[in-house]
């Protein structure tokens, strides 16, 4: 008796640089996106089991996004740094 065939559920689509509020989630790591960079957080285990290809196949999806993305893009050297919002104030404790 043959086995059947497996079938694979599509990889969520991430579409680098598109906007600035998708975020992908792959276990415990976080792919912030953004118009002009993506922010990556956490931790990912890869055990060696099916969880764990699933897991590498979903970051190798996205990085191979990531990197065709930037491939296509007519790059400066390096991006020109934004002003943050953030401010300073004085320390309540203090």
């Amino acid at each position: 008796m043959t086995k059947p065939a497996e079938t694979k559920a599509p990889l969520p689509i991430f579409t680098p640089f598109a906007d600035d509020a998708t975020v992908e989630t792959i276990g415990g790591l976080s792919l912030e996106n953004g118009a002009e960079s993506i922010a990556i957080h956490g931790s990912l285990d890869l055990p060696r089991d099916r969880t764990g290809l699933e897991r590498a196949r979903k970051l190798k999806a996205v990085a191979d996004a990531i990197v065709a993305a930037l491939e296509a893009a007519d790059l400066p050297d390096e991006a020109p740094r934004t002003a943050s919002n953030s401010r300073t104030v004085e320390n309540p404790f203090a």
